[in-house]
Parts: C-alpha cells; sequence; structure tokens
C-alpha cells in the first residue's frame, strides 16, 4: 500500500500538501483544549490536502439550472477555478491532476477533514485509481441558497487517502457481551469509575483534578493499569509528494512529521 503516484495533467502540477493538524476552531477554544482531543488530531493529519490555485467566490440561488451557481474572483489571470457541472447546487472542482495506488487500493477523496465550512459541504467519493486511467473531480453541495461562500488562495478544497476496500470488506463485525472477555470488562469499568469520580471533582474548586484540568492517559497511550501500548501515535509522518522523474515513482520523498499540539498551557504531555 505504499504507492501513491500523481501523474501531471497537461505539464500543470496540483497544489498538495500533508495535511496540517491546526485547525482555526481548535485554536479559537478557550486554552486551546480542542487540541485535548487525540483522535480528532490525528484525523486532522491524516491525507493529503489538495488547495485553491486562487481565491473566489461562489454562491447559489436555490435552483437545478447549471446558471443556479455563480463563481466570481477579483484575482487576475486565475485559473482552476470551480464550476457548476452538475447543477442541483453542486459546485465542482476539477483535479489537475492522475492519481494511481497499488494493486486493490483505492483514493478516498473527501473534503478536509473536521474543517466544516458554513453555507457548503463536501460530498465524498471513492476512486479505483489502481486501474483507472481517469482523473475525478471533486465536488460541494450548497447547504443554503443565497448564502456567500469564500475559498482563500491555497485554502484546501479535496483530501485525498488511500484506502483498501479488500480489507473492509474482509472484515467481519460481530457484537458481544463483555461478559466473555472478563480482563476487557474490568479494565473498562476502571476506567469508567474513574472517570466519573474525575469528572466529580472537576467541579471542585481546589481539588487535584482541578489541577490536572484533564485526564492524560489515552493521550500518553497508557491502559487502565498505567501500562503503556505497543502502537500508540501521537503524531503522522507523511511525505510530500516529491518529484519522481521520468518513472513515476515518487517514493522517496522525505517525510514531514505532522505533530500532535499539546493544549495551550499544558505543555508536552
Amino acid at each position: 500500500m505504499t504507492r501513491l503516484t500523481c501523474y501531471r495533467v497537461n505539464g500543470a502540477t496540483p497544489r498538495m500538501r500533508p495535511a496540517p493538524l491546526e485547525r482555526a476552531w481548535m485554536e479559537a477554544t478557550p486554552q486551546g483544549f480542542a487540541y485535548r482531543c487525540l483522535p480528532l488530531n490525528i484525523a486532522n493529519a491524516c491525507g493529503w490536502e489538495l488547495l485553491c490555485t486562487a481565491g473566489f467566490e461562489a454562491w447559489w440561488d436555490g435552483g437545478a439550472a447549471l446558471e443556479a451557481i455563480s463563481v466570481v474572483t477579483e484575482e487576475t489571470a486565475a485559473h482552476g477555478l470551480p464550476i457548476s457541472h452538475f447543477g442541483s447546487g453542486i459546485l465542482t472542482f476539477h483535479v489537475n491532476g492522475l492519481f494511481r495506488t497499488a494493486p486493490g487500493v483505492s483514493l478516498l477523496a473527501t473534503g478536509p477533514f473536521n474543517r466544516p465550512k458554513d453555507g457548503i459541504a463536501p460530498l465524498t467519493g471513492i476512486v479505483e485509481t489502481d486501474w483507472a486511467p481517469y482523473t475525478f473531480t471533486m465536488n460541494w453541495r450548497f447547504t443554503r441558497k443565497d448564502t456567500v461562500v469564500r475559498f482563500q488562495k491555497d485554502e484546501p478544497f479535496a483530501l485525498v487517502l488511500p484506502i483498501d476496500l479488500g480489507a473492509i470488506e474482509a472484515a467481519r463485525p460481530d457484537i458481544r457481551s463483555m461478559d466473555d472477555e472478563p480482563g476487557l470488562e474490568a479494565a473498562f469499568k476502571g476506567w469508567s469509575e474513574g472517570r466519573a469520580t474525575f469528572n466529580a471533582d472537576l467541579k471542585q474548586t481546589d481539588s487535584e483534578a482541578r489541577k490536572k484540568g484533564w485526564q492524560k492517559d489515552y493521550f500518553k497511550g497508557l491502559d487502565a493499569g498505567g501500562r503503556p501500548a505497543t502502537s500508540h501515535r501521537t503524531r503522522l509522518r507523511l511525505r510530500a509528494f516529491a518529484d519522481g522523474g521520468a518513472d513515476g515513482d515518487a517514493e522517496g520523498g522525505a517525510a514531514a512529521p505532522v505533530a500532535v499540539k499539546p493544549p495551550k498551557g499544558q505543555g508536552t504531555p
């Protein structure tokens, strides 16, 4: 599952980057508390973003016709602007690159994770990039008419992520009683009771819980007994797209570490 190649279309290279950890809305939370959520942080940085080549404004009058969407920009010689291609309030971005992945691996194309945008929402698709010699489009659907939506230059309009559909199909989901695993049940109960006590103590002004502010066991990769997990991550190291030359081998790019940002005032966990 190592191959992820983007072939230039018409000689142009798409503007791409490993997805960053930071989100403006997370920065705006008091003391940056949103960064305490490690699952959120990891998801933020999971995948590669495609960026707008120019800033623009778009709005939809609520109709189904192609002409119901308007796109304007103040930038001269702007290129790569989205268009109204499908109608019905759908704004279409053309991806100026042809992606290929390893056999059996497809490409999830969606909006950037945990980055909501008022008035418009990304649509998600899965493309069989292991065989298809075709490009694809990234589409957003307006959620409210007569609302101006703005994308800035270099703002991400898409995120791509390799995905193994065969592995997903091979999953065998089932539901069991926790009684089947006494060790897991005991660990869960211990964690649940400890969390309830901690949350209750947070309301006490001089409590130890108030001084700590939040429980860091998951962030630190510690199980309910305080033992370190063997496969814990606090960061992702995604490679930037490198120029692979004529053979299209772009696997040699240097890893770009995306570190989890500790909450303000908390220091490194």
